[in-house]
């Protein structure tokens, strides 16, 4: 164990926090999985929570054998991932089955493991790596808009379409954090607001084309307009059932919440244990266990902030906020919505909710900043011994 602990390099506020969202993942996701248990009549609560920990055993095992890669070898591995990227995303648009009832098109099964994908997350790391790669490399130049359309946008958008069909909240979050990314960047504010304009565009033409050929994506449009519509009005959905019960968990939990595994409401919601878990947390551990969820995120950015801030190249900077922003932005937007300040999208608490490929990319994201940050260790380190002169003896001797 001393071994492992002595090769764990990089920021060390940031490792603390990853290790203490995933320890207080434990028990909301062992409380809301009841639901699925007792309510779907799948698995065991024991199970679940078995399942929960060897994930984020591999989150760990991700982010230990990324923090140790050079940073800088991921300028050249989002090239190399960009193209097998996209053919993920086709194998997993063109397969279109359901898992369990539901739309499966955001996923494909792993053979022999028998687990599943969701292809869109992986994607959407490798994008914002590409994006910093770019960025970096066009820093210092002057930037004309047709130069930057093929190399940056275009592939951009190639993603983009692919993700939109089945998983619009995936697909506008990407696009935001690249549209941040780009502006952070120093990329022209006059061609970023094309670009803007060209997503809106294509996202009204994709609507339409949907409304007016329905069989070519069945109940996709349809269910982001109802939720549109349920969070705007007063139009009573499937989403308004479920956001009810979650504000009801929420104002249930008072300050210090009915305790652990008391929740009444982890029954009632369908989605408890992962897109809903926030409100499970407030419910059984009151505004003071919601603020502490919120206060740890809130610290990771500002490390996320300081990691890119110290970072050496303009390449690590970017990199860092690139690939930490959605993560925060994502654990934002799941809380908004838990207490309706956003539409329903799906999107879960990172590192909090149960799952597979969000917990594993946001882990794959963390390895990455703290690969950032590690460089940045081993630079002073060496500059230290560089200054002290027992350690130019003993390497002279």
């Amino acid at each position: 164990m001393n071994t492992v602990f002595r090769n764990i390099r990089g920021d060390r506020t940031i490792w603390a926090i990853t290790a203490l969202l995933a320890l207080l993942s434990f028990l909301p996701v062992y409380s809301a999985s009841s639901n699925l248990v007792y309510v779907v009549g799948n698995g065991t609560t024991i199970g679940h929570l078995l399942k929960h920990g060897v994930i984020l055993a591999l989150g760990f095992a991700i982010i230990y054998t990324i923090h140790k890669i050079p940073y800088h070898y991921f300028r050249a591995l989002s090239m190399i991932m960009l193209p097998i990227t996209v053919i993920l995303l086709l194998y997993t648009l063109a397969q279109g089955n359901t898992i369990g009832g539901a739309n499966a098109s955001r996923w494909i099964r792993v053979p022999i493991v028998g687990v599943t994908f969701q292809t869109s997350t992986f994607a959407s790391v490798v994008l914002m790596a590409y994006v910093a790669r770019y960025l970096s490399k066009i820093k210092d130049e002057k930037v004309r808009f047709a130069e930057t359309l093929i190399p940056l946008w275009l592939p951009v958008f190639l993603i983009l379409a692919l993700i939109l069909p089945a998983n619009f909240s995936t697909a506008a979050i990407l696009f935001s954090m690249v549209v941040v990314l780009t502006f952070l960047g120093g990329y022209p504010l006059k061609y970023l607001m094309a670009i803007i304009f060209t997503g809106a565009v294509g996202l009204t033409m994709f609507v339409l084309t949907a409304k007016a050929f329905p069989e070519a994506f069945p109940n996709r449009v349809d269910t982001w307009i109802s939720r549109f519509e349920s969070f705007m009005d007063d139009v009573p959905t499937e989403e308004d059932y479920q956001i009810e019960r979650a504000k009801t968990a929420i104002a249930t939990g008072s300050i210090v919440g009915k305790g652990a595994g008391k929740s009444v409401m982890k029954n009632l919601l369908p989605q408890s244990s992962s897109d809903f878990i926030f409100a499970i947390v407030v419910e059984e551990y009151g505004l003071a266990g919601g603020l502490l969820i919120m206060f740890l995120y809130l610290l990771l950015l500002f490390r996320i902030v300081i990691v890119a801030h110290k970072s050496a190249t303009i390449f690590g900077k970017l990199l860092v906020i690139g690939v930490g922003l959605p993560i925060i932005f994502q654990a934002l937007i799941n809380m908004a919505v838990a207490v309706e300040l956003f539409p329903v999208t799906g999107q879960t608490l990172p590192l909090i909710s149960s799952g597979g490929t969000s917990v594993w990319m946001t882990c794959l994201a963390i390895g990455i900043i703290l690969s950032v940050s590690k460089k940045r260790e081993e630079t002073e380190e060496q500059i230290n011994n560089d200054n002290n002169p027992l350690a130019v003896l003993s390497e002279a001797l």
